[in-house]
């Protein structure tokens, strides 16, 4: 999807650990000297309990950080009594330098005030500060906390140096913090800028109690991202999913703008053309990282195409518009990755979008739609369907959103669109498997 102009408004610029880092505590330092906890113990198990998609950023949109602190905050999924974090600098072309990183769980249910007696350091290798290689992303140490499920996790880092924000997600609907100086630890800290984004961080994985706890990735564009949601509400699809399943990950990797085949190509004119890098890698490309290398990762669900279908624009020539069986070999493709991991993968149909204000609906785009959904539900190559079409169309014309779960433009589903796709995902699918995936 093609960021609206809300969202780009709201988005303003304002595996242990890899043997390729580069670690530097100061000297002197205890967390230097400390052995970090131990990352597996009998009956037990590492999940993912929040993801998102990390992106490289447009010279034009990249915020710069100097000795400042970034708090972030995360809706994490299923529980656990140890924490993890991934950190990620996979869009830089120089080192990154983290002077010091620190997670607590959120005092109260809004702002970004911590907890102070759950506040702890976060170490990489036993040391308090790292560097993270350029192209790289980077494992924390388990740190002990008891992280209950579907909790607001607090994640504070300190950039010393002066350091471009080159790898991010754009689209959190979510305010956070950035301060000056090292203010990890500070129970409140002032903010100068509240960027509603996640800067240099794509992944917390908890120690889970039982065994056959496993996750649930949700691979999409912009509609599983939770476009046109209420900014710090939680409410996108896969937010409200994850309240119906207690031992369950729930993992949204879904980004704005987001294709099957090919990386991003807004239409000449929509606006979008300077966010493009917001978009991220097309879904085939990041497979490997965004799903697969998600700490116990069981189900994938699939929702993608209709960027594949819309983003070229309507009087695009024919021979930059994709065709069909083209987003069905694509969708084959994530099948057959998915299968050869060990993964179920859920089809889910694409939404309708007749009467959408960013020129993605045509009669041509419109019966590729339908071509697509059919193969998903009757194909028989997805280990289920979950029909979002079904679930999200208006009865009186099947080829537009329903009015009350239309955010405006006639693309995105609003907040009452997002829970009624999570209703239409059966929470049978997803019951625990003995053993899981490791």
């Amino acid at each position: 999807m093609i960021p609206t102009p809300a969202m780009r408004r709201r988005s303003a610029v304002t595996a242990g650990a890899l043997a390729l880092l580069t670690a530097g505590a100061a000297p002197g330092t205890a967390a230097a000297a400390s052995r970090p906890p131990a990352a597996h113990a009998p009956g037990t198990r590492w999940v993912g309990t929040w993801a998102c998609v990390p992106t490289a950023t447009p010279p034009t949109a990249t915020p710069v950080l100097r000795d400042q602190t970034v708090r972030q905050v995360v809706r994490v999924s299923v529980g656990g009594d140890q924490v993890r974090l991934r950190l990620t600098n996979e869009f830089g072309e120089t080192p990154l330098r983290v002077g010091e990183v620190r997670v607590a769980l959120r005092a109260g249910s809004a702002g970004t005030d911590i907890n102070p007696a759950t506040d702890r350091p976060v170490t990489f290798g036993g040391n308090a500060s790292v560097t993270v290689p350029a192209g790289a992303p980077l494992l924390s140490d388990p740190v002990p906390l008891r992280l209950p499920a579907r909790s607001d996790l607090v994640v504070s880092l300190h950039l010393p140096d002066e350091t471009p924000v080159t790898t991010l997600h754009a689209f959190a609907y979510q305010e956070n913090a950035v301060a000056a100086g090292n203010v990890t630890a500070d129970r409140g800290v002032e903010a100068t800028e509240a960027p509603t984004q996640w800067y240099f961080l794509s992944g917390v994985s908890v120690r889970a109690r039982s065994r056959a706890a496993d996750a649930v990735v949700a691979l999409g564009d912009s509609i599983t991202n939770g476009a046109e949601t209420e900014v710090n509400a939680n409410h996108r699809w896969p937010d409200l999913l994850a309240e119906r399943l207690a031992h369950t990950g729930v993992l949204n990797l879904g980004v704005a703008g987001n294709r099957l085949l090919h990386d991003p190509n807004p239409p000449e004119g929509s606006g979008a053309e300077d966010f493009a890098a917001f978009f991220g890698q097309g879904a085939l490309r990041r497979f490997d990282r965004d799903v697969l290398a998600q700490p116990g990762a069981a189900h994938v669900v699939v929702l993608l195409g209709v960027n594949d279908l819309g983003h070229p624009g309507t009087a695009a020539p024919a021979s930059e518009a994709v065709t069909a069986e083209e987003v069905i070999g694509a969708h084959r493709q994530l099948v057959a990755r998915a299968h050869a991991a060990g993964l179920r993968i859920h089809g889910g149909t694409i939404l309708p979008f007749r009467g959408d204000t960013l020129g993605f609906f045509s009669e041509e785009n419109e019966a590729k739609r339908r071509t697509v959904n059919e193969w998903i539900r009757t194909g028989g190559e997805y280990d289920s369907v979950i029909d979002f079409d079904a679930a999200l169309r208006d009865p009186e014309d099947p080829l537009r959103l329903r009015p009350d779960y239309d955010s405006g433009d006639g693309l995105h589903p609003n907040d009452d669109g997002m829970a009624a796709m999570a209703r239409a995902v059966p929470a049978r699918l997803f019951r625990p498997r003995a053993g899981g995936r490791g």
